[in-house]
């Protein structure tokens, strides 16, 4: 039996539910020789900001026994850069390209979703209102529901792209935030972002990250994940893109029947760059040893009852 793989994410159709996730795949093009991008559902590029952003000092990543710590800080081209440089390549590939795009103001927010207004080869924008290792801009504001809102509407008022709402786990109720995501437009919901965290050299007496504190991804905290995709698919009837620890084809089921629609590979590909690629044919033939007609009837079939 072959297997439809296709799925459908609000007015986004993806071809496949594996998405490689922002700041953990470049701008999608460092790889173009080691897999084949035309396999992928979608990539989401690092983030972007109206000009070139040069990030934090030394050092920016830190092995965990269980993931990694990171902060770079969202170097990035600039947007302007990305449209000219990266896109027309990346438009070569029929998959879904998303912008992830980051501010320090609800201005810059608006500045960037504006110039992506009416790009051709731009699936939607992902609005990372959710890290935690900048100093300004980023989990400020999505801690917040009333500043996640503001964020939000400025984005959908000023582009004509699908708008995804990516985030933070920082927060007491992520239902209460999404919720006020879905009140200002948002048309996907992207779960989740970095813990914040922090790593000591006992040596030293000193953080290991040069911006002391970071963003914890990997297996650490899938479990924080999953509780988070269930939780909003449970009370939100929007789309959801799972993120966090995603490395196995059993890891992207999970996420699916917990009531995510799609997946972003994060941390995975810094230790395996063919990982996204592998776990498309994996999907497939998970699918088709059980005779899955159709990858997304998995989504949200979780079963509560004894």
């Amino acid at each position: 039996m072959n297997c439809d793989l296709s799925v459908q994410l609000g007015p986004v159709k993806l071809k496949n539910p594996i998405l490689t996730a922002s700041g953990c795949f470049g701008y999608g093009l460092e790889l173009e020789n080691v897999i084949d991008l035309s396999q992928l559902g979608g990539i989401v590029s690092k983030s972007l900001t109206p000009l070139p952003r040069v990030g934090t000092p030394p050092h920016r990543v830190l092995e965990t026994a269980s993931g990694m710590l990171n902060a770079i800080g969202l170097e990035n081209i600039g947007v302007e850069a990305f449209i000219a440089e990266k896109l027309p390549r990346l438009s070569r590939y029929g998959m879904g390209v998303f912008a992830n795009i980051m501010g320090n103001t609800l201005e810059d927010y608006a500045t960037v979703a504006a110039r992506l207004k009416g790009v051709e080869g731009i699936a939607g924008v992902e609005i990372n209102i959710s890290s935690p290792n900048t100093m300004r801009g980023g989990m400020h504001f999505g801690v917040d529901p009333e500043m996640t809102y503001q964020v939000v509407r400025a984005v959908k008022d000023a582009t004509d792209r699908t708008v995804i709402a990516k985030l933070s786990p920082n927060v007491t109720d992520i239902v209460l935030i999404a919720r006020r995501a879905v009140d200002a437009g948002a048309d996907i919901i992207s779960l989740i972002n970095t813990l914040w965290s922090l790593g000591i050299d006992i040596n030293t007496r000193k953080p290991w990250l040069g911006n002391i504190t970071g963003g914890l991804s990997g297996p650490a905290i899938k479990p924080v994940a999953l509780r988070m995709v269930y939780q909003v698919a449970r009370a939100l009837p929007v789309p959801i893109m799972g993120i966090g620890g995603i490395a196995s084809v059993e890891d992207v089921v999970e996420f699916m029947i917990a009531g995510a629609s799609a997946v972003q590979i994060g941390t995975a590909n810094f230790y395996d760059p063919t990982v996204s690629v592998r776990l498309v044919n994996e999907l497939r033939e998970y699918c088709e040893k059980r005779e899955i007609s159709a990858v997304s009837s998995l989504i949200g079939s979780v079963k509560l009852e004894s």
